[in-house]
């Protein structure tokens, strides 16, 4: 199973959000937005989420040229940080998920809501860089990740600024109106995620999250020789599954959602 068809699975299959699919335009390419909104170095676990699942975008059959890749601090080159020039994602230290060949398009203070904003929108001026471009248009199947700091209707951005529930879900109207999607898969990793997506009343958006209104999106586990927690619960999940999947995998997104679900009944049974 290629990344078009792991994608149209998971629009397909999970329906617990206003989903309207529509059958008129057919989907011929993809894109990802993948956001870490947090910086500091007690954050680093955000950074790990997010380049984790980039790792899997592109080894999935997305390439860089269809990536936007939006990291709010540089933890591979932080001072703190033991192990220079590396992020990982697990204690084992197997997998270094900054590696050689991670196309950063926004790092530090670019970050910013309005940057966020004008990448999913197609407003950016005119001389900005192509790589800093979604390109996409109404034959689009987009996945927008985010990881970070989040309340009820709110994620912060580099902790001094937020964008709203109410801001994202104008966003995604705005991107539905100017055909810039054929479909879209939303992932948010933080506290109270769900929040981020109950506005949303533009069709074709699947929304997935880690955690309900009034819950914590919970830590994994820590790195002792690194001094940090590396990975969220949601985030290690999905990508234990996620590393499970290659082009000629049968596994569907219905799997994806049992799992997720069986592992946090049990977790907060106990």
């Amino acid at each position: 199973m290629d990344l078009r068809q792991f994608l149209n699975i998971f629009f397909i299959l999970y329906l617990s959000v206003s989903l309207v699919i529509s059958s008129e335009v057919k989907h011929t390419n993809n894109w990802a937005v993948i956001v870490d909104t947090s910086r500091f170095w007690f954050n680093y676990r955000h950074a790990a989420n997010v380049l984790s699942i980039y790792r899997s975008v592109k080894r999935l059959g997305i390439p860089d040229s269809h990536i936007i890749l939006m990291l709010s601090d540089d933890m591979a080159c932080n001072p703190r940080n033991p192990r220079p020039a590396t992020v990982f994602n697990n204690e084992n230290e197997n997998i270094n998920v900054y590696g050689d060949d991670v196309e950063v398009d926004y790092r530090g203070n670019e970050v910013t809501v309005k940057n966020f904003i004008r990448v999913l929108t197609g407003r950016l001026p005119e001389a900005t860089p192509h790589s800093k471009k979604m390109m996409s248009d109404e034959t689009s199947n987009i996945l927008i990740y985010m990881s970070g700091h989040g309340g009820d209707g709110f994620l912060k951005f580099q902790d001094s600024e937020e964008i709203s529930d109410i801001e994202l879900a104008d966003v995604m109207e705005q991107m539905w109106q100017k055909r810039r999607y054929n479909q879209i898969l939303f992932m948010v990793d933080s506290c109270q995620a769900e929040s981020m997506f109950l506005k949303f009343y533009s069709p074709n958006i699947l929304a997935v999250a880690s955690s309900k209104v009034g819950e914590d999106s919970l830590s994994h586990h820590m790195d002792h020789s690194i001094g940090v927690y590396v990975i969220d619960r949601f985030t290690y999940y999905a990508l234990e599954f996620l590393e499970t999947v290659d082009q000629n995998s049968k596994k569907t997104i219905q799997e994806l959602v049992l799992i997720l679900n069986e592992i946090f009944r049990t977790i907060f049974l106990n």
